[in-house]
Formats: C-alpha cells, structure tokens, sequence
C-alpha cells in the first residue's frame, strides 16, 4: 500500500468513535497555514492547498464512503473556494514581497475601513441566507444555516487575509462559533477540535497584525 492509499484509508479509533487520519492530517496542514498567516509567510497558501484537499474529500463522506457518510456540501465546498481563493492570496502576496525586496513581509496589516466592514457584515448575513435554501436542496446536514455561514464566513476571511485586512481574524472567530457545536453534531469530532483551537489561536492573529500595525505607524510618526 503506497502512502496516498494509506492516507485515504487509515482510520482512527477512539472508544466507540472513528476518525480518519485524513481529517487531521488536513486539519494539521489547516493549522500550518493559519500559523503561516500569522506571521506573514508566502508558503501559508501552498500549505494550506493541501489541507483543504483531504478535508475536501472528509467532509463528503457519502461519496467517499467514510465511516461518517454525512456530507456538509458547505464545508466540502468552502475547501474549493480556499483553493481557488488561496491561488489569488499566494500571487497577490507574491506580487507585494517581489516589489519590496526579499527582505519585505509577504504583506503590511491594515484596517478596512467602517465601509468595508459593514459590507463583510451585509455579505455574511446575506451569503447565509441565499445559500441555506440551495445547501438545503442539495442535502446538507441540518442545521443548513450553519454549514451556509461556515462557507460564507470563510470565503470572506480568505478574501480579507488576501488583502491584508486585520479584521479577517474576527471573521474566523465568527465562523469558528457556529462550526464547533455543527461539526459535534455531524460527528466530524477531530475538526471540531481542531475549531476550537483555531479560535483561540484566530484571537491571538488579530492582536499580533494589531501590534504590528501600531509599530508601523510609531515607526513614520516624525521625531
């Protein structure tokens, strides 16, 4: 058996519970990545494009005939949007660091802006609601609002780490309390954990890029 093949079947097994490896596999990448955020690294991206791949396949669990057959087609379809997002993050970054020098952080915090923000809020809300009857249509796990908000929220976090706006780590937050109790009920047990970490740690993100804006803005004031 090739370690791919391994990778796909290997399973885990706690008391009466079964976890793929898959799924923390890809959430461990998931981790590296958002560590890679935190510190203003190129390779987050790429690292972060393998983990959302396994979870791709975890999070169909019906198609792929794991030990969870549920599908959450929002969480199944926010890992192709982080690919596809992530491709425009990694080039963007690319771009930033080429034209500062090898030397320049991959990108500089900064705030949004109350325009912006009151947009993130009217697309998270909206987002959600246009997409809980489709998800629902195409049978995902209820509660269908959840799994539309988790996508949403993650598309719009993405989008916010690619630009460079701090607020982006609150939006994680947002999404990280509507995806722990989803997952719990969904048995998808070692990504709730995993929820619960990011949490944590998407807190710690936003006060680091907030101090690194302060030193920033100490380092032009004149005198």
């Amino acid at each position: 058996m090739n370690p791919i093949e391994w990778l796909f079947d290997a399973q885990l097994v706690i008391g009466d519970q079964v976890v793929l490896w898959r799924e923390i596999v890809g959430n461990l990448f998931g981790l590296a990545s958002a560590l890679g955020g935190l510190r203003r690294k190129i390779w987050a991206w790429p690292v972060g494009i393998v983990g959302n791949a396994l979870l791709f396949t975890v999070f169909m669990g019906a198609v792929f005939d794991t030990p969870n057959p549920v599908n959450l087609l929002g969480q199944a379809a926010r890992q192709i949007m982080f690919i596809i997002v992530s491709i425009y993050g990694w080039v963007r970054w690319s771009q930033h660091r080429r034209a500062g020098g090898g030397d320049t952080p991959a990108v500089e915090p900064r705030w949004a802006g109350w325009k912006v923000r009151v947009a993130l809020g009217l697309g998270m809300v909206g987002g959600t609601l246009a997409l809980t009857p489709l998800f629902r249509a195409l049978g995902s796990f209820e509660p269908v609002w959840a799994d539309a908000w988790i996508f949403v929220g993650s598309l719009l976090a993405t989008y916010g780490m690619a630009k460079g706006w701090t607020e982006f780590w609150l939006i994680w937050v947002a999404v990280d309390l509507v995806g722990v109790p989803l997952l719990l009920s969904a048995g998808y047990y070692a990504s709730a954990f995993m929820y619960v970490f990011y949490g944590a740690f998407t807190l710690l993100g936003f006060f680091t890029w907030m101090r690194v804006q302060r030193r920033a803005a100490a380092q032009t004031q004149p005198g």
